[in-house]
Parts: C-alpha cells; structure tokens; sequence
C-alpha cells in the first residue's frame, strides 16, 4: 500500500448524552467518499482518542471499516502510554481492518523518555504489529518533540513506513527527508504547512482542515503535483487563518462547530474539553463566512 496524499483525521462523534455516535461517523465518512482523499485516520488527536475507552476506541474502528472504501487507506491512532498496551491496541486495530497504525510516543513519563526508551518502544511495537507503523510526533499534546535523528534510525525498520508530524519545524522536516528512503512517507500534521513540506519532500498532509475543506486540500496537493506552484501558493495562503483557528487556537471544540455550520456532523465535545464560549464561536463562524466555504449538500 502507497501512503501518499490527503488524510483527514476524522472526529468522533457524540450524541447530546456523551454519548459515542457511530452512526454520525459513518455518514460523515460515506459523504467524504466522493472526494478523492487517500484514505481516512480514525482515533487521532482530532478524534479524542485520550477520551474513549478501549471498547469505545474499537467500536470506531469497526464503524469505520463498514464504510471505509477498500481501496482508501484505513490509518488507527493506536499509541498508548505502555509498550504493552500500544501493542495490543495495534493489533485489535489490525482486526478491525486498519490497514496501518499511526503510533504516538509514550510521554506521561517525560523525563523518563529518553532517545533509547522511545527507539525501544517504537521497534517493539512494528516487530509485534501485524500491520504497517507510522510514527506520530505531536509535541504541542505531549510535550516531547521526537528527534530527527531518532526517527531516521527508526525509519530503517521494515515494519515502520511512515511519519505524520505536526511539530511545524520544517528544517527538522527537511533533515528527515534528505536521509529517509523514498519508501518512507512523510506527512504534514497541518494545513498550514502543506506547501511548504510538500516542496521538501513530503508525501503528503494528515490534516483537520480536510474535514471542513476537503476539496481545497486536496487542490492544493494536486496543484503541487502538477507543477502548478502559483495555484498551489493562492490555495495556501487562503487557508492559513481559517485552519489556525480549528487547530492550535481553538481546538478540537472548533473544528466540530466548523463541520457543524458547514452541514456535516461536529456535535459535542467530550469533557472536561468545552464548547467554544459565544464570542469565540461568532469570530470563527465569521472566519468561515469569510473564507467562502461552502455549505456541503448531501
């Protein structure tokens, strides 16, 4: 399997109870189906993953692979705080059908983790996995900023494809990429750099926007791939505010008003995460008028 394009990491649906929605996911995944995205990460940042049980976190992957397109790439946020749990959550992912596992570092132990402790728990996890293994580096959730180095030394293992990074330093990004093989794949964790490490080498972005403006990431990526640098460039810049605020802003809770307003289903936020306050909700709703989004029609 290539892994290369536009992934969005998929919310998790709540009903007004707290309570999981499947159902909403489902029809959130059958209407993305008529973009042309790569496939779909389930149990992401974006999708709470830290606030489902273990049950609830499977329940999602087996709703997801209903209706997931068997040529579209199913990715599982599977990485917990032990080595032995992440390897037995990698493994439930893979017979739920995810065709890969996307693998956050250990970092309740922060001092504790150190280049040997985390290069340990990463070849422990692809020797035991059944499936494929991406790193995931997200240093604003868990306070640990992997090394480039560590990665390049992991990337040599066969069982490890693959890094979504969503630390934003692009001359990190560019040390991995010059020294990783062409068989790694590199991801953006963030819209607002797309174009940026696409010039650089990167397969391609695993990113929140694409759930509110799928078709916009997804010219932006084929404008890049066609040589159509000042149509890519035109693209970037229009959404480097917008996805600002449904990232490192506001959040989650922002992201899921988007999709709201846009007419697909956001819903709640599970706690102790809140809802945006009304003036923050009216400045991101102006945002999207602003932006010129469309409605999305079913």
């Amino acid at each position: 399997m290539i892994f290369k394009g536009i992934i969005p990491p998929l919310t998790t649906p709540f009903d007004s109870k707290g309570k999981l929605a499947p159902e909403k996911l489902q029809a959130n995944i059958k209407f993305f189906s008529k973009y042309d995205l790569s496939g779909y990460l389930l149990l992401g940042s974006n999708g709470e993953f830290v606030m489902l049980s273990d049950e609830e976190k499977l329940e999602v992957l087996r709703a997801g692979r209903e209706v997931i397109p068997k040529e579209k790439i199913m990715l599982a946020g599977t990485g917990c705080q032990s080595t032995r749990k992440t390897i037995w959550l990698t493994s439930k992912a893979a017979e739920a059908g995810a065709d890969a596992a996307l693998v956050l570092n250990p970092f309740y132990y922060k001092g504790s983790m150190t280049r040997q402790a985390l290069s340990n728990h990463f070849r422990a996890v692809a020797e035991d996995s059944p499936i494929p293994v991406l790193i995931y580096n997200m240093p604003a959730s868990t306070g640990i900023d992997l090394e480039a180095q560590l990665i390049i030394e992991l990337a040599d293992h066969p069982n490890i494809v693959g890094l979504k990074d969503s630390g934003g330093n692009l001359v990190k990004l560019g040390e991995i990429l010059k020294s990783v093989g062409p068989d790694f794949s590199v991801f953006s964790g963030s819209a607002g750099l797309l174009l940026p490490a696409l010039s650089i080498g990167a397969a391609g972005g695993i990113l929140a926007y694409a759930n509110i403006a799928p078709q916009q990431a997804i010219n932006l990526y084929k404008h890049f791939r066609k040589g159509q640098f000042s149509d890519a460039q035109s693209i970037q810049l229009k959404i480097i505010e917008l996805n600002t605020m449904v990232t490192r802003q506001f959040g989650v809770p922002a992201l899921k008003l988007a999709m709201d307003k846009l007419g697909l289903y956001g819903g709640p936020v599970r706690k102790p995460l809140l809802p945006l306050d009304a003036i923050n909700a009216q400045v991101l709703t102006k945002k999207i008028e602003d932006s010129g989004l469309e409605k999305f029609t079913f």
